[in-house]
């Protein structure tokens, strides 16, 4: 079975402000000496920011059992805290300029990147999913380009900025642009070729290490897995394991075409290839405005045509793209049913959105104390360890 896993950063934030709230060092603290979290629990590049690095997973009720019990860990410090937890691309407000975490490494970013900081307020949700070989994976990464629109539209969840709506479902894909490299990457012949252009990139415009390639989808350095980054945090972890359950089948699906006699440049269905070649990259991240701006509103970037679609249908078209890859691991059902549940209730970012204009900051203190920790759809029928008794810290109340 494919592994994959997956990172979801989470804000704090000022309950009657909805700034970011800098006590993420104190529920760090907390988390990196209990056992079940010590080694998924990071911290990111702003004060107010933690990360759940996961496990490697095979199957997601395991995913959705450890995403809702860390997201009830989160829910707990914030009440601990007073404050209101969230897992949202960006904050509805924000400082003229962020609290960094002390880490020598940020602090070169900040003085690489200067102004650029000043927005660099977000969250995002990665997913990785694993590869045989970085011949495999550079295969993936040429064969899901054409998709990065659809999943950026179908995960957008930061319409909010420094107090106003943007009229944008996800605000973050459009500030991550000002970064040397962001949105997606090009075509690659094979690992070499990608491996060669990656390392003509160093200490060029602030990139100081691999790590700060931003592409949409981009290779692990460190990590036998392909890295889809297109992603704001999610509201829910319904949201998260839905994004993650369509990566893994794409690259799934890129994979048995390479294993079935294709190349990295030239997968053996000809569907895939045909979009991988087809698609200009000035099309593509035209595309990917296009689908940070309207989300699943209206229409959406078809990859079949080169052409705007009602969205709903360019999602059907994902999922046709994908049945056998999803039935073969168990997800058909689950992220069918999350699928329809994502065309009733919208996006994050439209339900961001709603609560905003129905009630302020109230309405959005209610949204994210009602999904942080909701919970998942896909779970075990029997708890598990890392899903049992909330600890005393969990307890504790989240403000409403």
């Amino acid at each position: 079975m494919t592994t994959f896993g997956i990172e979801e950063e989470f804000f704090f934030l000022d309950p009657d402000t909805m700034q970011p709230a800098d006590v993420a060092e104190h529920v760090y603290r907390r988390l990196a000496v209990d056992p079940r979290w010590q080694d998924v629990t990071m911290r990111e590049f702003l004060a107010s920011q933690i990360e759940h690095a996961s496990r490697v997973f095979t199957d997601m009720t395991d995913a959705a059992a450890e995403l809702h019990a860390f997201r009830r860990e989160v829910a707990a410090d914030a009440g601990r805290y007073g404050v209101s937890a969230a897992s949202v691309g960006t904050p509805p407000d924000a400082h003229a300029f962020p609290s960094i975490t002390d880490n020598e490494r940020y602090h070169r970013v900040v003085r690489d990147m200067a102004g650029i900081i000043a927005d660099h307020q977000m969250s995002g949700l990665h997913i990785h999913v694993g590869i045989p070989s970085r011949e495999h994976g550079v295969a993936a990464l040429n064969a899901v380009r054409p998709w990065l629109p659809l999943l950026t539209a179908m995960s957008g969840n930061s319409p909010l900025w420094r107090g106003y709506d943007t009229g944008y479902a996800s605000w973050r894909t459009i500030q991550l642009r000002r970064w040397t490299t962001s949105g997606c990457p090009p075509r690659f012949t094979d690992a070499a070729d990608y491996d060669r252009r990656l390392r003509q990139l160093l200490g060029i415009g602030g990139t100081a290490d691999l790590a700060l390639i931003s592409w949409n989808v981009r290779l692990s350095e460190h990590l036998p897995t392909i890295e889809f980054r297109m992603a704001d945090a999610q509201l829910t972890s319904d949201d998260t394991l839905l994004i993650a359950a369509l990566c893994r089948a794409l690259v799934m699906r890129a994979v048995e075409d390479v294993d079935a006699g294709g190349t990295a440049d030239a997968p053996r269905d000809a569907v895939t290839a045909s979009l991988a070649v087809d698609l200009p990259p000035e099309l593509l991240s035209a595309a990917i405005v296009h689908s940070a701006h309207t989300g699943l509103g209206t229409d959406a970037f078809d990859p079949a045509t080169g052409t705007l679609a009602p969205a709903a249908d360019v999602v059907r078209r994902l999922l046709d793209h994908v049945e056998e890859q999803l039935a073969s691991t168990g997800d058909r059902e689950f992220v069918h049913d999350l699928v329809e549940r994502l065309l009733r209730d919208g996006t994050g970012a439209a339900r961001q959105r709603a609560a905003w204009q129905k009630n302020g900051i109230a309405g959005l203190r209610r949204l994210y104390a009602a999904t942080i920790a909701s919970p998942p759809y896909v779970r075990r029928s029997e708890p598990t360890a890392i899903d049992g008794p909330p600890s005393a810290a969990a307890s504790a109340s989240t403000p409403a």
